[in-house]
This record gives structure tokens, C-alpha cells and sequence, in this order.
């Protein structure tokens, strides 16, 4: 009998792999496309040896068996059994074709969803094959195929248009020379010293650009700079994905509805490690790496502090190897762009997908339908009654994948958004009934739930749109995930051990309700153990400090967008309050407030409880939020079940906070450290408490904040057109504009500083340090009182600004449209920095941790992670003011008869008798914080406000003790890195572990 016999091929080429399994292989993977365009890639991996004559994945389902046929001596027959998925049959028939093999006939029999094939093949001579070390290589280039990588499964192979004209069958000989080529052509990585990096950037500025390399602008070289970058990027993204596949180890799918990633290709660069080298490359072209940095539009896919520690923690995850997904919504708009004119606040939309987003790959192969509406029907199915959600309305649900890097190792973990686009099928019915506007309006309905980031939703139809954003992508992410376990696992028994949820706040928790209608409606497990399943999967973080700002979903809305959702939500309440009484009786209050349902006039959905009643942890993001939920939030909860309950304080990433933004100060460490080992282990950063009465780095740390802030004074200059003193304290307050983060508080402090520089007399006005206040923050559309003290700051600003007596003493700046680029440029040219919670109402506060990373002193109440700060520090080294948590409800209760400093009132009659005019406009801002209304207490605080401050004036005009808190403060910041909050996640929460990818 005849055997295969190949010329011995490199040992790193993928041959080597099938014929030669005991060479050393390389373990890059390698995709192989097959000449026909309508073919999906086919992924190898020379990672495993396979066993003798049959082959199985341990982590999969795919069996493959030799066996010899009783009725035919001239066929090797292969006895293939995997699970049944589209392009299956074409995968295998593929790898036979690859390897020169003839595929004489083939039957399929089918057990349960699995398909059983069988092959008989001969070689390309049409003798059997029998030799023992072919048929192995023959057996694991089949699972390999079969196996692929995460969404091999989801690859479908288009329909073929026209006439197709096959040329002659190849010998074996000219196809293993086809082989070869192709295979050694993708057997190594793009390469990055400067001749390779400028041909692949030229290459995309003429083909995938479509520019003449010869003539191109600074957006056209960032663009294909950027996909430069993505080819690298993508190169470990696919290793990371294929590692992560042949390991199987337990992952943890993060939901959140928000994500601030801002822009992307500096971090990137940084992560991959191919900063400087692209930046030599760019500089022989003729272009500064920085100046094409600033091209890339901001991806503000979030609002605030949620969404950008979304963003820090992908990256955490990624660098600490961590097998992880991220799932979101790809919004087409997103926050809002903020336009100052005349002082108000103006929205615009905010295109950031019209010139594309060079960072996301769109998976057009992976859509899931997504259901609305319709009606709830009972059918029986083996004997036993089910239900069947029968929808009134489909979409689908498609895959934007951006690949997150982590620095310092190969993982690139998968940050998956979805969009909504309209069902074929409906499209489809309508236009061929010739309802063209029919089809129009369907499409932009189904657009538009991933539309815009926060709809308003004051109204019913704003309501709903934000239900059907949070089940689109609740849905979406769990037909992923199922479908991601299912590939290579048979029992749910087994889901807990593989699969952990996170909830980001309340906005994902229809996960639970969608994860228990398909065991129980699709894969028809019992109530009692798909129960179980929920409780061992789920875990749960609240951002929320007070019960008015927990989630509530009215039952008539659910009932009528998710019908079958709101009979599980019931039963899982019913089933909950039962065992709740037999625990602690007929205690109806108790009960009520427990309740997931909300009884009243409106009765409500408690998203909130329904979230701790069926994860296994709930977290808080600071000790002081940690003791809110415990002793208030969630008392009763916590007295039924004390283990749920954990905090993990927030986090920010060192390596977009200083090392990207603050890269004079990342390379500052790293000389006094010795090592840039601490933009991985970044408690490092406390070896700097040694250097910090150090003359020289006294001198080097002023130089740097010299050097951050003439770039910020610029921009201010180029932003209003405002001069500031470099000499000046850079008082910063950037963040959302609301009345409890008291940006109010700051305004009348500038007030109060200005109206006594104005009584001054000259030789007192030199003894005032100076200042330029510097504010930041967008306001939400329909938040009256927010869009008030942006528009009093504007007229305060215009007043102080242009008076010849105050000068340099004293400038105020708002910066418009405050971003994540901004805050870049924001936060390492800071001085001090003001953080003006009323205590008890900033669950973490994440802005502090970026502004104390670069060595910003703060100004702060006791609030959120503040705490644990002045514990890291020292409260010698920050500036505290205001009522203590405790002491908060005390002096509400007070009312009118609690007292407020004549200073206080003095500002705001200023403002009420228009000394800086719109004196009708603000009336009701300066009524909000007058008498027994002044709920944030800015009344009660202000006192204590202006000592702080003029402590701090104290502190910065002696140079080596100022430096010396700075050098301190960001000495003691290593407790506030994400990295920190994710490792305390994956052992405590979600119990995965790291899955490094081999370099």
C-alpha cells in the first residue's frame, strides 16, 4: 500500500506540524485561506501533539477515529464527530483538499445537535493511507480546523453568483508546492524596524486609504498609521483568542452599557511596545508621531467615572493576562459634543464614526436575532409543558470587535459592541410587498437603539428606547457567550466552572432574566437547576449611593417590550419572598422593601434588588460606599446575607495616566526608581518616599510640571484666547456638572476670592498667591440647575477676566467639550485639584486617582476613596474641608436654624443683585442653596471651604514643602491602580485565573 510522503519542510512551517509532530514547532498560529474568495479562513495551530490513530480535543466536542471499512480495502475511512454548526462539511472537506486527499464518498448520521461523518478517502494516487504518523497528522489537522478559533463556528461560506469555471484538479506535488508557499508567507510576524514600518504605512496610505503615496495630509498618514498599528494588534489578538481556546480556562464576560476608551493609538503603541519605533519611522518620513496622535477623535461611548473605569479595567485585565470579554453597545453618536455660546451650554451630536474607526473590526459573520414584544404561548415538548416566546419584533444584533492590549505580555484581549440593524427577513417581506417606506422606517427603528448614548428619557418612548438598548446588548452578549460554551462543552452543569458574569451597575441586569429563559426555554433545564446555575455565575457592582438613584423599570413597560422576562422576574420574586418568610416571618415592611417588585401607584421593577437577590457577590467601589450599602442602601439584604457583600475600591490605570499622558514624568520614575517595572507593579511607586527632600528631583519634579503646564497654558490660549500666568496655581475641577459634586462651591469661592482681592489695597494684593481656577464638565441635556453654574461660571469668568485690577491675581477658565484627550493634557499640568462632594454622595471618585498618580495635591471632602487616600498619604499631604459622612443627615435636620458664615452670604446676594448681571436667570440657583433647600450644604461647608484654600495658598508659596507633598502623593497612589482592583476581582469574585499567551 501506498503512504503519503511529503519533502521535509522547515520546522516552523505548519507541514512540519502535520508530518513531523516531534519537531519543535513554532506556536504562532497560522490562517490559511484557500484561493476562492468565498471561502472562510481555515485556523491551524501547532500547539499539541495528537494521539495515536484517533484524536479528541479535551476542550472541545470534536472526536476524529480511523477505522478500517469492511467493504472497502482501498479507503482509509475517518469517522468525524462534532457538534453541528454552519460551514462545518466545507471546513473538513477543506482540510482533505489542503493535504492532496480524495474524499471518495461520505455519509452523515446525526445524534442529538451532534453531526457523525464518514469519509472515505485515498491519497491523491487513490491508494489507502495506513502509515500510522499520516494518519495522526491527518487526525489533528482535522480537529485543529474543526476547533478553530472562537468564532470559526460563526463563519458562513456566501453564496457563490454567476458561473463558476473550476480549472483542472492540481497533482499532489503542484499542491503541496501551493501549500508551502502560502504557509511560509504567514509563518512569522510583521516586522518593526523603520523600513518594514514605513512600507506598511505607505502601502495603507495607497491601498487602504487610497492616497497617492506621494501626496498625503497629517489625517490621511494617521489613518494609515493606525492601520499600521492594527496589523500588529491584530496579529496577538488572533494568538491571544486561539490560546484562550485550546486552554478553556473559566473567563469573565464584563457588561457595561458604557465605555470611555477615549483614543486609542498612543496607548496601543505604548502597550505593544512599538512606540519609539514607529515614531523614528515617522520622523524619516517627515511626520511627528504626536502631531499625528492629535488626529484621532475621541471614542466618548460613556459618561463620566462608570465609564472610563470600564475602559481602565479592560486594560487591567489585558496586562494581567486575564481571560476576559468585554461586551457594549457601539453607539453611532456619542456624549453629546458640549457648544459654549454666550455662556450656555449647546449639544451637538457627536459623529465620532464619520471618518471610521480604524481600531474595530466589524464581524458581519456574527449577528444574533434579537427579540421584542409579541406574546407568551404554552407548548408541550416530551410530555412536559414549556413556554414560547413568540416576538412581535426582530433585530440583529452585530459584532464590532476592538482588541484591547495589555502591556508588557502578548495578551490582547476582546472588547465585542453591538449595533442594531434591521432583520433581513422583515426588510425582505416588505419590499417585496412594495412597501418600500415600510422597510425604510423598520430600519431606522432598529438603528436606532444603538443610536445614542442616553436617550431622554422623560418621556415613554424615551423610556423604552433605553429598555431596548439594555436587553439588545443584555441579549446579544449572552447568545455569545452560550454560543462560546456550547463549542466545546456538552453539560451546563459544567457553565459555572467555565462562565462568570459581571454586572457594571444595573443597566446589564436583564442578564439574569435572559440567562434563565434560555436554560429554561431553549435548553429545557429544570427551574431548580438552572437556579442554580444563576446564583454560582452571577456577580454584581453598584455605583449608586442613595435609593433614588437605583434603577426601576415600570411593569407595564416590561411587560409589554418582554413578556417572558417579566414572568421570570415574577417567579424568581415569588419564589424569593416564600423562602424569605419562612426566614424571617410575616415581617410585611420587611418583605415589601425586599420585594423585587415595587407596589404603588406605578408599580416598578427593583433592578437593583433584583441583582443581589441572584448574584453571589455585591460590591461596593470603596469602603465608605461599601458601609452605605450595609448599613442603608442594602441593610436588610446585608442582615440576610452578610458573605454577599465585599468592596473593592476603584482604580485607574498607570499606563494611560501617566505613562501616555505624563510621559516626562513616566521617564522621571522610572530614573528614580531604576526600573520601569512599575507600569506593571506600580506599588513600586512608593520607593519614591525615599528621593522625596531630594534637591535634585525637587528640581526635575518642578521642571516636568513646568514643562505640563506651559502645554495646558497654551491650550487655554489657543481654546479662549486667554493668556495665564505660568507662575499662577493651576486650580483644577473637571468633571460632570452636578449640584452634589458642588461645582456651585467653587464658583462662590472664586466669588469670595475675587471680591477681596477687589477691597484689597495694593501692598496687600502682593501677598496673594495667584491663581487660575480652571473648570470642566458637560452638563446633562435636560439638568436645568447644571446648565445654570456653567452659564454663572462663564458670567463670573467674563467679570474677573477683564479687570484691570485683579490681573494675573486671579483667572477663570471653563474648558468646553472636556473629554478623555483633554484630561490628558488637563491633569498632568494641574497643581491642586478640587474634589467637593457633599459626604455620603461620591460612591469612589476615580478623577482624584488620576489627578494624585501625577503628583496633584488634593483639596477634598471626606468622600469615596478620599478616605483611603488621606490613609495612603497622609492628611498632611492634601487638604481636607466639609462635613463627615455621619454628620451629614444631623445638619440637614438642623434647617433654618442652621447658621451659615456671613462670607456665604455675601456671595450669593452678589449674584442674586446681578453684579454679574442674568440676575433673573439665576434666581433659582441662588434659591436652591439658600435656608432649608441647601440639601448639598454648601452653606454649612463654605467656612471650612475657605480655610482649606487658603491652607493650600499657605503650602504653595513654600516651593520644597509643595513639592514635597506632590513628590509624596504620588508616591502613595499605587493602592488606586486598576490593576490592583482587578486582581482582587478575579480571586475574590469571579475566581479565574491568568491565561498568559506564549510570546
Amino acid at each position: 500500500m501506498a503512504t503519503l510522503s511529503f519533502s521535509p519542510l522547515k520546522p516552523n512551517t505548519l507541514f512540519s506540524s502535520f508530518l513531523f509532530p516531534s519537531k519543535n514547532i513554532s506556536s504562532r498560529p497560522i490562517i490559511y485561506t484557500l484561493p476562492h474568495r468565498n471561502t472562510p479562513p481555515l485556523t491551524f495551530s501547532a500547539a499539541k501533539r495528537p494521539p495515536a490513530a484517533s484524536a479528541t480535543n479535551s476542550s472541545s466536542s470534536v472526536t476524529v477515529e480511523t477505522v478500517s471499512p469492511e467493504n472497502d480495502a482501498n479507503s482509509t475511512v475517518f469517522v468525524i464527530r462534532a457538534r453541528n454548526r454552519t460551514g462545518l462539511l466545507q471546513v473538513i472537506t477543506r482540510v482533505f483538499n489542503i493535504l492532496g486527499l480524495s474524499v471518495e464518498k461520505a455519509t452523515v448520521d446525526f445524534e442529538e445537535d451532534y453531526f457523525v461523518m464518514t469519509f472515505f478517502v485515498t491519497d491523491s494516487r487513490g491508494n489507502k493511507i495506513d502509515d500510522q504518523k499520516s494518519l495522526e497528522s491527518i487526525n489533528k489537522a482535522l480537529i485543529d480546523a474543526i476547533d478553530g478559533d472562537d468564532d470559526a463556528a460563526l463563519s458562513v461560506v456566501p453564496s457563490v453568483r454567476g458561473v463558476v469555471v473550476r480549472k483542472p484538479r492540481l497533482d499532489f506535488a503542484e499542491r503541496k508546492g501551493q501549500a508551502q508557499r502560502m504557509l511560509g508567507l504567514m509563518d512569522v510576524f510583521l516586522k518593526n524596524d523603520p523600513i518594514s514600518l514605513q512600507k506598511d504605512i505607505l502601502h495603507h496610505v495607497e491601498y487602504t486609504v487610497a492616497r497617492s503615496r506621494f501626496s498625503f495630509d497629517d489625517f490621511e498618514a494617521y489613518q494609515a498609521l493606525a492601520h499600521s498599528v492594527r496589523d500588529r494588534l491584530i496579529e496577538r489578538w488572533h494568538d491571544t483568542l486561539i490560546h484562550f481556546k485550546k486552554e478553556d480556562p473559566k473567563r469573565v464576560y464584563f457588561l457595561s452599557l458604557e465605555f470611555l476608551m477615549g483614543r486609542s493609538l498612543s496607548n496601543i503603541v505604548i502597550n505593544l511596545g512599538i512606540r519609539d519605533q514607529f515614531a523614528d519611522a515617522l520622523s524619516q518620513l517627515g511626520f511627528d508621531f504626536e502631531v499625528l496622535a492629535e488626529q484621532e477623535g475621541d471614542a466618548c461611548l460613556g459618561n463620566g467615572g462608570l465609564a472610563r473605569l470600564s475602559a481602565c479595567q479592560m486594560d487591567s485585565l489585558a496586562t494581567l493576562d486575564y481571560p476576559a470579554v468585554g461586551y457594549g453597545l457601539r453607539y453611532q453618536y456619542g456624549l453629546f459634543r458640549q457648544v459654549i455660546v454666550d455662556g450656555f451650554q449647546h449639544e451637538q451630536p457627536d459623529y465620532w464614526l464619520n471618518f471610521g474607526n480604524p481600531w474595530e473590526i466589524e464581524r458581519v459573520h456574527i449577528t444574533y436575532p434579537v427579540k421584542f414584544y409579541g406574546t407568551v404561548t404554552d407548548e408541550f415538548l416530551n410530555g412536559e409543558k414549556c413556554k414560547v416566546w413568540v416576538p412581535g419584533e426582530m433585530v440583529e444584533a452585530v459584532a464590532y470587535d476592538n482588541p484591547i492590549p495589555g502591556y508588557g505580555t502578548r495578551n490582547t484581549i476582546n472588547l465585542r459592541l453591538w449595533a442594531a440593524k434591521p432583520s433581513d427577513q422583515h426588510d425582505m417581506e416588505s419590499f417585496n410587498t412594495g412597501d418600500y417606506v415600510d422597510a425604510v422606517v423598520n430600519r431606522q427603528r432598529a438603528e436606532s437603539i444603538s443610536s445614542i448614548l442616553y436617550p431622554d428619557d422623560r418621556s415613554y418612548q424615551g423610556k423604552e428606547l433605553r429598555l431596548k438598548q439594555q436587553y439588545f446588548f443584555v441579549s446579544a452578549s449572552v447568545q455569545d457567550i452560550f454560543r462560546r460554551f456550547k463549542d466545546t462543552h456538552k453539560k451546563f452543569d459544567e457553565f459555572p466552572e467555565k462562565v462568570a458574569l459581571q454586572l457594571n451597575d444595573t443597566h446589564p441586569s436583564l442578564a439574569i432574566a435572559e440567562v434563565m429563559r434560555v436554560l429554561l426555554d431553549e435548553e429545557h433545564l429544570s427551574w431548580h437547576r438552572a437556579w442554580d446555575i444563576i446564583c454560582k455565575i452571577f456577580s454584581f457592582t453598584t455605583h449608586t449611593v442613595s435609593p433614588e438613584g437605583l434603577e426601576k423599570i415600570p411593569v407595564d413597560l416590561l411587560g409589554n417590550l418582554l413578556p417572558r422576562h417579566l414572568q421570570i422576574i415574577y417567579d424568581i420574586n415569588f419564589n424569593f419572598v416564600e423562602e424569605l418568610k419562612k426566614m424571617i416571618g410575616l415581617d410585611y415592611d420587611r418583605l415589601t422593601r425586599m420585594s423585587i417588585v415595587e407596589e404603588g401607584a406605578v408599580k416598578n421593577i427593583r433592578m437593583a434588588n433584583l441583582s443581589v437577590i441572584c448574584s453571589h457577590t455585591v460590591n461596593g467601589v470603596s469602603r465608605l460606599h461599601s458601609e452605605l450599602l450595609r448599613t442603608k442602601l442594602f441593610k436588610d439584604f446585608y442582615d440576610l446575607w452578610p458573605h454577599k457583600f465585599q468592596y473593592k475600591t476603584n482604580g485607574v490605570t498607570q499606563r494611560r495616566w501617566i505613562v501616555v499622558s505624563n510621559p516626562s514624568l513616566c521617564a522621571l520614575i522610572s530614573k528614580w526608581l531604576g526600573t520601569e517595572a512599575w507600569i506593571c507593579d506600580i506599588d513600586l511607586l512608593i520607593g519614591l518616599r525615599d528621593s522625596a527632600t531630594n534637591a535634585e528631583l525637587h528640581q526635575e519634579w518642578k521642571m516636568v510640571k513646568k514643562v505640563n503646564k506651559i502645554r495646558l497654558a497654551e491650550y487655554i490660549e489657543a481654546m479662549s484666547g486667554l493668556k495665564v500666568s505660568l507662575d499662577a496655581m493651576f486650580d483644577v475641577q473637571t468633571k460632570r456638572i452636578h449640584e452634589y459634586k458642588r461645582q456651585l462651591l467653587n464658583i462662590l469661592g472664586i466669588i469670595h476670592r475675587y471680591d477681596c482681592i477687589k477691597n484689597m489695597d495694593k501692598n496687600d494684593r502682593k501677598k496673594v498667591v495667584p491663581r487660575v481656577c480652571i473648570i470642566g464638565g458637560k452638563a446633562a441635556p435636560g439638568y436645568e440647575i447644571a446648565k445654570k453654574i456653567i452659564k454663572l461660571c462663564h458670567v463670573v469668568a467674563e467679570k474677573i477676566n477683564n479687570d484691570n485690577d485683579i490681573g494675573d491675581l486671579l483667572k477663570l477658565v471653563f474648558i468646553p467639550d472636556y473629554n478623555v484627550s483633554v484630561a490628558e493634557m488637563v491633569i498632568p499640568g494641574a497643581d491642586l485639584s478640587q474634589h467637593l462632594s457633599t459626604a455620603g454622595h461620591e460612591a469612589s471618585g476615580t478623577g482624584s486617582m488620576k489627578f494624585l498618580m501625577n503628583g496633584c495635591l488634593l483639596l477634598a471632602t471626606a468622600d469615596g476613596s478620599t478616605i483611603e487616600m488621606v490613609e495612603e498619604i497622609g492628611q498632611d499631604n492634601m487638604f481636607l474641608f466639609g462635613a463627615k459622612a455621619h454628620e451629614v443627615v444631623a445638619l440637614r435636620k438642623k434647617g433654618p436654624t442652621l447658621k451659615v458664615p456671613l462670607q456665604f452670604s455675601r456671595v450669593v446676594r452678589m449674584i442674586r443683585d446681578g453684579h454679574f448681571g442674568f440676575e433673573d436667570y439665576f434666581k433659582s440657583l441662588c434659591d436652591k442653596i439658600e435656608g432649608t433647600s441647601d440639601y448639598f450644604l454648601l452653606g454649612a461647608d463654605f467656612m471650612s471651604y475657605l480655610e482649606a484654600q487658603a491652607a493650600a495658598d499657605k503650602a504653595f508659596v513654600d516651593e520644597e514643602r509643595w513639592t514635597k507633598m506632590s513628590i509624596l502623593s504620588a508616591a502613595g497612589s499605587g493602592r488606586f491602580s486598576s490593576d490592583r482592583t482587578i486582581q482582587e476581582y478575579a480571586e475574590n469574585t469571579w475566581d479565574i485565573q491568568p491565561c498568559r499567551c506564549p510570546f
